[in-house]
């Protein structure tokens, strides 16, 4: 062929620079987008040969050549694919915004099934043009008598053709990085990248350095000897490709092994404790989805809840956690989904059509739910045994997800303080004689001991809810369930642990005991009252309203952490007139010991219910070895 140059056609006044700048967010892109290139060129081959229309030659193995040479600052993709004619050149690369794969299927729609060819070659290619400043292609078609071409471009707008000495039929791409983009020469970066985008491509990829020297190995022959063992002879190495062309995620749920899903997990997001369980989803019509969901094991205390789903598209990587596709509470998961389907933008960074994503997302979140609740249902051992790993998921997703929680509402569990796991109809039947429509509940059982104790000897439940989450949770199922309440069990004392007392008389008590106490303590806005408890050991104790507690947990969320002084929040100090203390300060309110009870009674009850500040915490302590030397006197 003779030497032509020529300007590159350009659809749109400066599409290049913007191809160059805007349109890939990320540089490392380009490795993606021309090994796809090299993809849909194998395939286009192999679909050629199907239709009968080419032979393939008997050893044909469809493989891409990565080669890095970091002395030279150069990288090649060379794929055994269809390869390009001169006018295809001309066609596909000169003219920028034609897509050769969408050319190809119009074509050959009619002769054969429309395998899925991944790239859109044309601005895929001049993703080259981020990362060098010279890139060439040698290419050979695979019609007969076809004349091998040599394309180059020194800036992405010039070009010269002529004629190659390339002997196969294939295509090799070469880059010739510029300063800023050398580091895509080096062979471990180049291998970083490769596992980033193309670790599960459809065709094997190979990646190798420029003058490496060659690798052998060792390996037995028939041949023994004086010993009688099998003698070794020194082979080269066969080479190793850096990709897996069947993921798991392609085969039957029914051909995969507990061992090969654990396995892939451990691969895929280098976690080393087993998932839970998982989902493996397979679905061809009214698209074609195929992934697996692992529900992965969390450390609630120093792990962030935040999981990594990626998506895929013919094997080949998008993103991670598209938030279009994957439902917002499915984040917490980690898992791979394959949507070829997917209406992606050319640079594959952006979805279009926004009805049939939406599908596919609910779609997903139907198929989350139908495993739920089938182990609820047939496997309720395990599904109690996941359930502290799992329930901040499932809440969340519920406040989330309204289809997803009219789904869940027959398979949501809670934990009592026995380690029972009742459902919600389960928990009001508990409490059903003394408070119905009532569940009690603990944040934490350390800090609530002493109230679980009450409970425990009252013959009264409660469900155990630790998670951040949980707060907005129950709200939710208050509103949907008409006069359901949850209160945490320092809300209020329940007539079951009151001995029968004159009404009078306790307000009396009350009376006087909050004059003791303000005068003491030197707070006018303490909140006190007297009970008669059944239990006499317990001197004092603190109560907060439900709704006082919820109002000051959603202020310290948005960062307003002032609920005034003590009592300014709902809080109470009740004081048990069946408690020694208690009499005492009752019948001596002016003795000079009043003070140190008081200030003792309302500390030891702060202490009951949660934590002290600094400074008082300090005084107790204090105040606690003053009354201990007292004993020895």
């Amino acid at each position: 062929m003779e030497t032509r140059q020529g300007n590159l056609s350009i659809n749109s006044e400066n599409i290049f620079p913007i191809i160059q700048k805007w349109l890939y967010s990320d540089r490392d892109i380009f490795i993606r987008e021309l090994i796809s290139n090299g993809c849909d060129a194998i395939s286009k081959l192999n679909k050629l040969s199907l239709m009968g229309e080419y032979t393939l030659p008997e050893e044909y193995a469809p493989a891409i050549q990565v080669e890095v040479n970091d002395e030279e600052k150069t990288i090649s993709f060379t794929d055994n694919g269809l390869g390009m004619t001169a006018d295809e050149v001309d066609k596909y690369i000169n003219q920028i915004a034609f897509s050769g794969a969408k050319d190809f299927l119009e074509k050959y729609k009619d002769k054969a099934t429309e395998d899925q060819i991944i790239g859109h070659f044309g601005l895929g290619f001049y993703s080259a043009f981020m990362v060098s400043d010279r890139v060439t292609i040698d290419s050979l078609s695979w019609q007969e008598g076809a004349e091998a071409v040599h394309w180059e471009s020194d800036s992405g707008m010039d070009f010269s053709m002529e004629a190659s000495d390339r002997t196969e039929v294939g295509t090799t791409i070469t880059l010739y990085l510029n300063d800023d983009a050398a580091e895509f020469a080096n062979e471990f970066r180049a291998r970083e990248i490769l596992d980033k985008y193309c670790a599960f491509m459809p065709v094997e990829i190979y990646l190798r350095k420029a003058g490496a020297e060659p690798e052998y190995e060792e390996v037995e022959t028939d041949e023994k000897d004086a010993e009688g063992k099998p003698v070794k002879e020194k082979v080269l190495k066969a080479p190793t490709p850096v990709n897996d062309i069947h993921p798991l995620w392609t085969k039957h749920p029914n051909d995969c092994t507990d061992d090969e899903y654990k396995d892939f997990y451990r691969k895929v997001f280098n976690d080393f404790k087993e998932p839970l369980f998982w989902i493996h989803l397979n679905m061809d019509y009214p698209f074609n989805l195929k992934g697996i969901l692992y529900f992965p094991r969390i450390n609630m205390e120093y792990e962030s809840i935040e999981g990594t789903i990626k998506l895929y598209s013919n094997q080949v990587f998008i993103a991670d956690n598209i938030k279009e596709v994957i439902p917002e509470f499915l984040m917490l998961l980690k898992g791979v989904i394959d949507c070829p389907d997917l209406p992606l933008n050319v640079s594959r960074s952006a979805l279009q059509n926004d009805g049939f994503v939406k599908k596919i997302s609910d779609y997903i979140s139907r198929k989350v739910a139908d495993r739920l609740t089938g182990m609820f249902k047939t496997e309720r051992e395990n599904y109690e045994k996941y359930w502290d790993d799992i329930n901040p998921f499932v809440k969340f997703g519920c406040l989330r997800d309204e289809k997803f929680a009219d789904k869940m509402k027959d398979a949501l569990i809670f934990k009592n303080i026995d380690g029972k796991y009742l459902t919600l109809d389960d928990c009001l039947e508990e409490n059903k004689e003394s408070h119905e429509n009532t569940v009690f509940y603990v944040t934490d059982e350390k800090e609530q001991a002493s109230y679980i104790h009450m409970f425990r000897e009252a013959g009264l439940d409660a469900v155990i809810l630790k998670h951040a989450i949980d707060q907005p949770f129950i709200s939710q199922l208050e509103a949907k369930h008409e006069g359901l309440k949850f209160l945490r069990i320092d809300a209020d004392l329940t007539d079951g642990f009151k001995a029968e007392s004159d009404e009078e008389e306790l307000k009396k008590n009350t009376d006087a005991l909050a004059e003791v106490f303000k005068r003491t303590l030197a707070l006018e806005k303490l909140n006190v009252k007297a009970e008669n408890l059944k239990n006499e050991k317990i001197a004092s104790l603190i109560t907060v309203t439900e709704e006082s507690r919820r109002m000051a947990d959603m202020m310290k969320m948005y960062g307003m952490n002032d609920m005034g002084a003590f009592g300014g929040s709902g809080e109470t100090l009740v004081l048990n007139t069946a408690h020694p203390l208690v009499q005492y300060l009752l019948s001596h309110p002016e003795d000079e010991s009043a003070e140190t009870i008081s200030r003792q009674l309302y500390d030891l009850a702060q202490l009951a219910h949660g934590t002290l500040p600094a400074e008082r915490m300090n005084d107790f302590i204090a105040r606690t070895n003053e009354v201990m030397m007292l004993l020895t006197k």
